[in-house]
């Protein structure tokens, strides 16, 4: 008998496709000249402070484990952090655990959380990973759409229309990768009266809390009444510190779910990078005049390329957070995903499908704004040529036709 590695696969797993953000950057990674705008990472390289303690720490001979919660030292600093950007306390001691990055956060709380077949709310368009995560804790996404009309945001109406008796969860990703919407005050509080009537609990990716504009601060909504106890809070280092291959991230929230997931991560893991706790202790302590010169930074990216995009014809909702635009190229009469691939083979520029963020994305595109304003100002000029020669094309076969 021939061996037949897919018997032996989990087919839940099987059954998830690829992530849809790589596809495109990966094929962008092999054409000379491509210019990317996919992969959301920053362009800055770590700040010189925050890498010259992790130096130093290896030259202290700092080398071992740590305890699996991560350096008390590092969590006191985020618990500190925490309360005077957010205004939320948590206990060091019990209430946060250091993981290797926000990435791995989800995925504890997810399978802390969950029982089999439990249904978790998930704002669409979103980040990638939600609902592929929910499926491998062995529970059930269930998209709740938001659109260009409300902002991109998640409104009470569709979150109580979507919510179940099977509703455990409500995954809040803002500020929100792929579209740069953004949650306020009182939307947030909205959102709680929802929340609280059905007894649900929040797993709140903060990723993008420094990153958000036009002097609007990011609130969190774990520091409204009564959500703190309900809420998983999550953030990390790698937007806003540019410490994406440190893998640093936080889990904050009740002791007793805390504890759970820090067995998860006890046997999985272990412990977070003990190089990158130490700069992590750095970034915190000293890294906000580096976090205010990055945010400035992508502000003036941010507005160049709405600008741009806007004047060569196409729409698009202005984001208030993240380092992402997500204009409409429905316009176009492409389909997400063929705008993509064309754009990437005529023209060398890479974007991702709006459609690899959920249904909702579709004929939408996102677009990185963390790079080089050198490089967004000769994508638009091959944008440009690429929807000039589109409709070129378009005529000619309507004349033809």
């Amino acid at each position: 008998m021939s061996f037949d590695p897919n018997r032996y696969l989990n087919q839940s797993v099987a059954a998830v496709p690829k992530s849809g953000i790589r596809k495109f950057f990966d094929v962008a990674a092999t054409i000379p000249g491509a210019i990317s705008l996919g992969v959301g990472e920053p362009d800055f390289v770590t700040p010189y402070h925050i890498r010259n303690a992790a130096i130093n720490s290896i030259l202290d001979g700092e080398t071992q484990y740590t305890s699996n919660w991560g350096l008390l030292e590092l969590r006191q600093e985020i618990a500190a952090y925490v309360d005077n950007r957010f205004h939320i306390s948590y206990d060091p001691k019990n209430e946060i655990l250091v993981t290797v990055g926000a990435s791995e956060g989800i995925d504890l709380a997810l399978r802390a959380l969950l029982n089999p077949g439990e249904e978790v709310l998930v704002p669409e368009p979103s980040y990638v990973s939600y609902a592929p995560c929910v499926i491998f804790a062995g529970g059930s996404p269930v998209a709740v759409p938001t659109s260009e009309a409300n902002n991109f945001v998640l409104t009470p109406e569709a979150l109580e229309k979507a919510i179940t008796p099977k509703t455990k969860a409500l995954i809040l990703p803002y500020p929100n990768n792929p579209t740069g919407g953004i949650l306020g005050r009182p939307e947030l509080e909205k959102l709680r009266e929802v929340i609280l009537r059905h007894d649900l609990i929040v797993i709140s990716d903060e990723i993008y809390a420094e990153l958000t504009y036009n002097g609007q601060g990011h609130v969190s909504i774990a520091s409204l009444p009564d959500m703190k106890e309900r809420t998983i809070y999550l953030n990390g280092f790698s937007k806003a510190f540019a410490m994406t291959g440190w893998r640093m991230g936080y889990l904050c929230g009740p002791a007793p779910l805390i504890q759970q997931m820090l067995k998860l991560h006890q046997f999985g893991i272990m412990s977070a990078p003990t190089t990158s706790q130490y700069a992590a202790i750095e970034a915190m302590r000293n890294g906000d005049v580096d976090i205010e010169r990055m945010r400035d930074e992508y502000d003036g990216r941010r507005r160049y390329l709405v600008e741009g995009l806007r004047r060569i014809g196409l729409p698009c909702f202005e984001p208030r957070g993240a380092f992402y635009v997500f204009p409409d190229i429905r316009p176009t009469g492409l389909t997400s995903d063929e705008f993509c691939e064309r754009f990437l083979m005529e023209e060398r520029v890479a974007v991702i499908s709006g459609s690899a963020f959920g249904p909702g994305g579709e004929g939408f595109v996102r677009c990185c704004y963390a790079t080089s304003m050198k490089d967004i100002a000769e994508a638009l000029t091959r944008m440009d040529n690429f929807l000039t020669n589109l409709k070129k094309k378009r005529a000619r076969a309507e004349e033809n036709g």
